[in-house]
């Protein structure tokens, strides 16, 4: 069964003076102001599309890894991971980073890596970036 989320911004004025607001409309979850300086320069408080893509794709990807390493036979105790998006104004989103450590009893640094690999490649979220590099550190804590 295909599921939609939804969210929704007002944005008031124009581009480098204006601000509006992001409301998660589906989990209901909050309101979070966003700004044309919070997105090129310091966050001062606010969000940024990149803030919101790097949340997606951290949770999408351990979920990835976490399903893979599950079906593996080797399910995590734990995994950390992190997204960070480049935002270089001009150019638009020029890359992402992930980094994951995870805790995996019986397997290998060898075996993490080419889990986090797939993962990065199968993660709903990297395919929907696709556009973009996307490039991986992971390790075993």
């Amino acid at each position: 069964m295909a599921t939609t989320r939804q969210a929704h911004t007002v944005w008031e004025g124009n581009l480098l003076e204006g601000k509006g607001v992001v409301t998660l409309d589906s989990s209901g979850i909050g309101e979070y102001p966003v700004s044309w300086p919070s997105r090129a320069e310091a966050a001062n408080g606010k969000t940024s599309p990149e803030e919101l893509i790097a949340a997606a794709h951290s949770s999408c990807f351990s979920m990835a890894l976490s399903h893979g390493l599950a079906g593996a036979g080797t399910p995590p105790t734990k995994l950390t991971t992190s997204a960070d998006v480049t935002f270089q104004p001009g150019e638009g989103i020029t890359g992402i980073h992930i980094t994951v450590q995870g805790e995996v009893p019986g397997l290998d640094e060898a075996g993490f890596v080419k889990a986090a690999e797939e993962a990065k490649a199968n993660c709903p979220v990297s395919q929907a970036l696709s556009g973009t590099s996307i490039t991986l550190s992971a390790s075993l804590a």
